[in-house]
């Protein structure tokens, strides 16, 4: 005998065992229609198909039907349908974000994001646009607050475009577009070491001989004093024309020997960064500042991407700290196709 309205044979019934009442074998019901109490009738038993108060009834008790459907089940068992898959695209979603707030990627700026001192070229902000899509992102950088936000865009769009922003190795601190806090140099080592820094450095520029020199040979910033022999007001063939000489002559190699030979035991480091000067600061005030505030994140990774990751560069003890996976970079574009080698790996082996 056939379900009334499908044409099918009814299911095979097992024989009752003695004391028990014979129940059907039931087949299992559409996976469209397993949403709560929503079902909906095979041959239209009732006249409010609309209400989702109680559960409809088939013809034959505990069936599920099959079609034909009349037109307004028909329309709950869509509805059904597109509330499901609405479920399962939020949760997807949901899942997605979740894994996105798991791993950061932390980058450099000069050297790494842009060409040193200057502004990111738009292929690469389009693509970070695109990265923070499924991973969160920073910069940490051994400049000042204004310079970063210079490179990185107009204005103070970069604390809008990163979720953080660390300055001056760490000890200014951006997140989610707000100031988290501030470290001075002044405060940590003490006005008398600061002034016997800064004479000695003085001294020294004086009697180096370059081919030329211009201004603002120490900018006092708040986590460390960046000294340059040539000058920070140099133009870019005077930045590059002194890069080329420092390779041949050492220059700021000899500088930093001598600093470290004048404040053994003062607790000061010194990193050189750029193509024209180098860093001091005190001992421990490098770029892993900003994994202080990271490991409250409790983030399941974080990926560094910078380009002076040898000893002495200022990339190289947060490349080399157990805390982040460390990249060495030789471009803003070699950046690009790391990245995406790691974290679009469906778009490698497109031509």
């Amino acid at each position: 005998m056939g379900f009334p309205g499908t044409g099918s044979e009814a299911p095979h019934r097992a024989p009752s065992k003695p004391g028990h009442s014979q129940e059907p074998l039931l087949p299992p019901p559409p996976p469209l229609l397993l949403k709560g109490h929503r079902q909906a009738c095979t041959c239209c038993q009732s006249a409010s198909h609309e209400s989702r108060a109680r559960p409809f009834a088939p013809r034959l008790a505990g069936l599920w039907p099959t079609p034909p459907f009349c037109p307004a089940a028909r329309r709950l068992v869509l509805a059904a349908a597109e509330e499901e898959e609405e479920e399962e695209e939020e949760g997807a979603a949901m899942a997605e974000q979740r894994s996105r707030e798991r791993i950061l990627c932390l980058f450099d700026v000069d050297g790494t994001l842009t060409p040193p001192r200057q502004k990111i070229e738009p292929e690469v902000a389009e693509f970070l646009e695109e990265l923070r899509k499924r991973v969160m992102i920073g910069v940490v950088g051994g400049s000042d607050y204004a310079k970063i936000a210079e490179q990185l865009g107009e204005g103070d769009e970069v604390i809008n475009k990163f979720d953080y922003v660390f300055a001056e190795n760490g000890t200014v601190q951006y997140k989610n577009g707000q100031l988290v806090s501030k470290q001075a140099i002044q405060d940590h080592l003490g006005e008398e070491l600061l002034q016997e820094l800064i004479n000695f450095c003085l001294n020294y520029i004086a009697l180096l001989k370059l081919p030329k020199k211009r201004g603002t040979f120490i900018e006092f910033r708040n986590g460390m004093l960046n000294i340059s022999p040539v000058g920070r007001s140099c133009t870019m063939e005077e930045r590059i024309e002194f890069s080329e000489l420092d390779k041949k002559e050492r220059i700021r190699e000899k500088f930093v020997a001598a600093l470290q030979r004048e404040f053994a035991d003062k607790g000061l480091r010194f990193s050189r960064g750029g193509m024209i000067s180098f860093d001091v600061f005190p001992e421990g005030w490098d770029k892993r500042c900003c994994l202080d505030i990271l490991d409250e994140e409790r983030f399941d990774i974080i990926h560094f991407f910078g380009n002076e990751t040898s000893p002495g560069g200022n990339d190289y003890e947060i490349y080399d700290d157990p805390r982040t996976v460390g990249h060495s970079i030789q471009s803003p574009h070699d950046t690009v196709r790391r990245c995406h080698e790691i974290f679009f790996p469906e778009t490698v082996n497109e031509s």
